[in-house]
């Protein structure tokens, strides 16, 4: 019998053409897998009847929205986790998920190899690579489009029936809906060059943030730094993710154009949407700032943000990486309960109001009128204090240098 191959199957182009690639170059079984995050975009049976039509022996979908969100972006929401301190992290939150049921259905299928549809030059192609030999060592992993240098090929075919395969026909592939409602927290837009704007085309999950509207005042509720009602309105962490992909998406958020270096070594501008991302962390930032002194636990709250990103984007992100991420995020967390009154208009979410039982926030302290408690005459010991080690510094470098 032939090797199985377990394939990645999005329903794209590239895809769709490997299932043909895979079994000509091989003559292995392909068994498609199609991973739903809640990219959106076409129904996943549709992408299912695709991959049968283009040769696979089995297609099959996993619908991990749920999990997607309470175990991968929930972590990086409690961490305020952004790449390079500009994006949440994008695509790469997702892949340790895909890695998973790309592993769990090579093994329930017999399969012996893992194949995925990136090419050599972009991130991807390690994330998967790294994932699903860390988790099973004996999968060989192949990426037809790098690896087995197919042929240039047109767009895909598409029947009635939603079977599409590639073919040399000349029909342009499905496209993705605008601002669908699934788990885009972390959705790339496009890959552009560096020196010119981008067309308004470009952007499908967000509104202009220029187009006239009125702001959209929002109320996010917090436990321990998971997101539990909006507006009042309980919540799962899938269910705030929707409603924030909407309302701030409405409002042109969260659109980021960013130079970004790849692995492979090469700059690269690229373009993303991520209204709700943009919206949760700014809230739950704000939300972290006023329940922790200056210093301490921040601090290891950077550092967890700095080294949560950094293990996704390099392909380190896998399932335990993502546990040790949870739990360094629990004691930064757990103080972080109340509400957080944001605006949402043109393309910003901004912070209007605060509300939180573990607030260090003292108004006596901190106010200028009457009422202030805070014993001014304290000021000048803590002064010359704090000023004594550059004091000491400085003294120094003139008794050496003159």
């Amino acid at each position: 019998m032939s090797d199985r191959v377990v394939l990645a199957f999005s329903g794209g182009l590239d895809t769709s053409v490997a299932i043909g690639w895979i079994k000509e170059q091989t003559g292995a079984e392909v068994i498609a897998l199609a991973v739903d995050v809640g990219q959106g975009g076409e129904d996943m049976d549709v992408i299912r009847e695709r991959a049968i039509g283009c040769g696979a022996v089995e297609a099959e979908v996993a619908d991990v929205r749920d999990e997607f969100a309470d175990e991968y972006c929930l972590p990086a929401l409690k961490a305020d986790a952004l790449y390079m301190d500009r994006y949440p992290l994008v695509s790469a939150l997702s892949r340790p998920v895909i890695v998973k049921h790309l592993v769990e259905a090579a093994h329930k299928h017999n399969a012996n190899v893992v194949a995925h549809g990136c090419t050599g030059k972009g991130n991807d192609q390690v994330r998967f690579e790294v994932g699903i030999r860390a988790l099973s060592p004996d999968l060989k992993c192949i990426a037809p489009v790098r690896d087995l240098r197919p042929r240039p090929v047109t767009r895909p075919s598409s029947s009635p029936s939603g079977k599409a395969c590639p073919s040399t026909s000349r029909r342009s592939p499905p496209t993705r809906s605008t601002r669908t409602s699934g788990v885009a927290l972390w959705r790339p837009a496009s890959s552009r060059t560096s020196g010119t704007a981008p067309p308004r085309s470009v952007y499908t999950y967000s509104d202009n943030p220029a187009t006239p509207r009125e702001p959209d005042e929002v109320v996010i509720t917090f436990e321990h730094g998971v997101p539990v009602a909006i507006d009042g309105e309980k919540v799962s962490m899938l269910q705030a993710i929707e409603k924030m992909n909407e309302r701030a998406g409405g409002q042109g958020i969260g659109r980021i154009d960013t130079v970004e270096d790849r692995l492979v070594g090469i700059k690269s501008r690229e373009i993303y949407e991520s209204p709700g991302a943009m919206a949760l962390i700014a809230a739950h930032s704000e939300l972290l700032a006023r329940d922790h002194r200056a210093g301490t636990a921040a601090l290891l709250h950077a550092r967890s943000a700095s080294a949560g990103a950094s293990w996704c984007t390099t392909g380190c992100g896998s399932a335990r990486c993502a546990r040790c991420w949870a739990v360094s995020s629990t004691h930064v967390n757990e103080p972080a309960s109340g509400e957080i009154r944001m605006v949402l208009h043109g393309g910003k979410a901004t912070v209007t109001g605060r509300r939180s039982d573990a607030s260090l926030y003292d108004y006596g302290l901190a106010t200028y009128d009457s009422g202030d408690t805070f014993d001014q005459s304290l000021a000048h010991g803590f002064i010359e204090l704090w000023g004594l080690p550059s004091r000491m510094a400085h003294a120094r470098d003139n008794r050496i240098h003159g």
